[in-house]
């Protein structure tokens, strides 16, 4: 399981996907802060579907320090907690 690299800032990423932000946000329809955390918690769902790995392993993978902000973001985007989602596909 590899570690997603670390992006720079929001404009960053509009800027590697050739536009502005504001530009990013009127033609994806969310921020690219927003694409990003959305990337971020489908890849660690991924993650925690394959099995045999716990919140603490996936969340450094995916850039959070704290496995509690992880299981925060996961929920404000996923609509459901990471133990909430594992119970469910089990």
């Amino acid at each position: 399981m590899g570690t997603i690299r670390r992006m720079g800032s929001a404009a960053d990423l509009a800027k590697t996907a050739g536009m502005s932000r504001s530009s990013f946000g009127e033609t994806l329809g969310q921020t690219p802060l927003e694409y990003l955390t959305r990337w971020r918690m489908i890849l660690a769902a991924d993650r925690l579907a394959q099995g045999r790995t716990t919140l603490a392993m996936v969340a450094p993978t995916i850039g959070y320090e704290s496995e509690s902000a992880f299981a925060a973001a996961f929920k404000r985007v996923l609509g459901q907690s990471p133990r909430q989602f594992v119970k469910a596909i089990t």
